[in-house]
């Protein structure tokens, strides 16, 4: 039971690789503090891990608005005195028409809107814990880059790559700042994963450019979001209390 007695707040956690996270840290004897902006599905989330005997608490929130990360953040600290993870995992390229425009056809608003969704949230719920870990001279962050990042994604904007690159940068920057106080700052980079919001598109591509996909990555299939949400448990957990600064690419070798 790696989490037992854990806080662990997580973002994005109704559907994807937020919630996949949810329940492995949940299963795991840890208290889910469960965030998304989508109440019905972040209910029916927190309803499965409930079922499942774990323990979790929704609580519907922009993770883009900063007044209500600070309440949020507050809220939970207040109620069970201390968090001790936090998963960052708002984010995505698909808020655009075109995820994979070229640099020549995104539009500035595209372009804001892309840095926007990927970095703000992340910032901001860092911010907020920040002082409760620094008080408990523990914590453990994960957030959410992506092979884009790398520059490695054939399929995403450059405007995904930069927010992406961002988060690698920031993951790294934090854990130099954090680690004298014992917080360890770590991140994923998935490549291509089949959620709910992923899939429908991979599958509309034509067959002969998903084969080229699987040839392209050496354990020959896609990854999962529970590929993903194991990664961000061991990077989570005190298993990795000796790992930080770190961001590894979760690609089935791509």
């Amino acid at each position: 039971m790696r989490f037992k007695d854990r806080v662990a707040i997580i973002t994005a956690a109704a559907s994807g690789i937020g919630r996949a996270t949810a329940e492995i840290i949940s299963r795991e004897g840890g208290t889910v503090i469960a965030v998304d902006n989508n109440a019905a599905r972040l209910d029916a989330a927190v309803g499965a891990i409930l079922d499942a005997g774990g323990s979790a608490h929704a609580i519907p929130a922009d993770a883009l608005d900063e007044g209500q990360v600070n309440g949020l953040v507050a809220e939970v600290a207040k109620r069970f005195g201390r968090i001790d993870v936090l998963v960052n995992a708002v984010g995505g390229s698909t808020i655009i028409a075109d995820p994979a425009a070229t640099t020549e056809a995104l539009t500035l608003a595209e372009w804001q809107a892309l840095l926007h969704f990927n970095l703000t949230g992340t910032f901001l719920f860092t911010h907020a814990v920040i002082p409760v870990m620094r008080r408990q001279g523990s914590g453990k962050i994960v957030n959410l880059a992506s092979i884009a990042g790398r520059g490695l994604s054939e399929a995403s904007s450059s405007a995904y790559a930069t927010a992406k690159g961002g988060i690698v940068a920031f993951t790294k920057k934090l854990s130099m700042e954090l680690g004298p106080h014992g917080i360890n700052v770590n991140a994923i980079a998935p490549a291509t994963t089949l959620t709910e919001r992923i899939r429908p598109r991979w599958e509309q591509r034509p067959p002969e450019a998903r084969a080229r996909d699987l040839e392209r990555t050496p354990l020959r299939r896609m990854g999962e979001a529970a590929d993903q949400a194991r990664v961000i448990a061991f990077l989570a957990s005190a298993d990795a209390d000796f790992v930080t600064g770190l961001t590894i690419d979760v690609t089935g070798g791509l």
